[in-house]
């Protein structure tokens, strides 16, 4: 019996040890070595953010080393003026999953860290950041921290849950009851596609009745308040606000039109006839012939006119990326903005529209997904 437990001791000890020993090895191959040098942005700087969905700041760094010799993962760490980072207020890993050795954060994102950090909206403060590297584990703090100034965007520190677009300018008029309701599309963001007649008022409200909080736009930048709004030229427009940036971007459509792949060619348009509708009527389809068959695929071109009075052509096609026939769900015609392409993101007529006459309507409007339908005439 002494030697079964002598042999079973020893057992024991020589696992203990060779457990250990791995355990050891394993941890001193996550060791990296810690940043020394930050390279961008420079000690002090001061930014101004913008609105505008492109604006951002490049932050780079002098790579760490791991023992292993392998990848080395980052986060870029902010914390308040005068913190140590052992309770940072935001992590964010670099580009490449956390791989490179720098990053480019958006002006939105830093505006919500500043707000994190306590600074208000449309105000100047201060925030720290440095960089953590890691094999995933054992954070190692950078040897270095600068400031970072930032002047944040006036956003609003409570943002509506609904918006709606009212006066004698808009398509529901004066009344506040018919107020357009406009698409959440992102928590504090919305849009419409909406028609707006010049030199009639409107403005933006977050309720349809009782006494709602009121909106207008001052230049790009969304305010509160009784003041209302009144637009240049009579059109259709897309309009969109973010609460958390304070920003408003009008782009004005003057064409919508079905595309027909196979010809590379547009067949007809369609007009606006209200609320978020386009609607095209009894307009010929024929499908081309081909070697293997008729070919029936096809998508829209929108024609815009963007803030800097730039004309541009957005594509919509199929959000569900079906290269199939209409499936006979209502998802199959819902519209996503699309990459220029002849052949990608198409939809396809059904077979008994081909030599027929056909009404097609596009709907982008706010309590349904964007979509469109097509009828061949005297089916309706």
């Amino acid at each position: 019996m002494n030697s079964i437990i002598k042999k079973a001791l020893f057992v024991f000890t020589l696992l203990a040890v060779v457990v250990g020993c791995n355990e050891e090895d394993s941890l001193r191959d996550t060791t990296v070595t810690s940043v020394k040098s930050l390279y961008e942005p420079t000690e002090g700087k001061s930014v101004i953010l913008q609105s505008s969905a492109s604006a951002s700041l490049f932050f780079e760094w002098e790579p760490a080393r791991a023992e292993d010799s392998g990848m080395v993962l980052y986060e870029v760490v902010f914390d308040e003026e005068g913190g140590d980072f052992s309770a940072p207020i935001y992590k964010m890993a670099s580009d490449n999953n956390g791989g490179y050795n720098n990053t480019t954060i958006t002006h939105k994102q830093l505006n919500k860290i500043a707000g994190m950090a306590g600074i208000g909206s449309g105000e100047t403060g201060r925030v720290i950041w440095t960089v953590f590297s890691s094999k995933g584990i054992n954070e190692m703090k950078g040897e270095e921290s600068r400031v970072l100034e930032i002047t944040r965007l006036t956003g609003f520190e409570e943002v509506p849950v609904d918006v709606y677009v009212t006066g004698e300018g808009s398509e529901g008029g004066s009344d506040l009851a018919n107020a357009v309701h406009m698409k959440a599309t992102a928590p504090g963001e919305f849009e419409i596609y909406t028609k707006l007649t010049s030199g009639q008022s409107y403005h933006f409200v977050d309720a349809i009745s009782g006494s709602p909080r009121t909106f207008y736009i001052d230049g790009e930048i969304i305010k509160e308040g009784s003041t209302t709004n009144t637009i240049d030229e009579t059109g259709i427009y897309r309009i969109k606000l973010d609460f958390n940036v304070g920003s408003a971007v009008y782009t004005q459509i003057t064409d919508l039109q079905l595309y027909f792949c196979p010809t590379n060619s547009f067949l007809f348009s369609l007009d606006y006839i209200g609320f978020g509708e386009w609607k095209a009527s009894s307009q010929p389809v024929t499908f081309k012939q081909e070697s293997w068959g008729r070919d029936e695929r096809y998508k829209f071109m929108m024609t815009t006119i963007d803030s800097d009075g730039e004309t541009v052509k957005e594509w919509w096609g199929t959000k569900n990326s079906t290269d199939g026939p209409p499936s006979g769900a209502d998802s199959y015609y819902h519209l996503a903005q699309v990459p220029e392409s002849q052949w990608d993101d198409k939809f396809k007529f059904a077979s008994e529209m081909d030599m027929a006459l056909v009404d097609v309507a596009v709907y982008f409007q706010a309590d349904n997904e964007y979509t469109h339908n097509v009828v061949k005439v005297g089916d309706q």
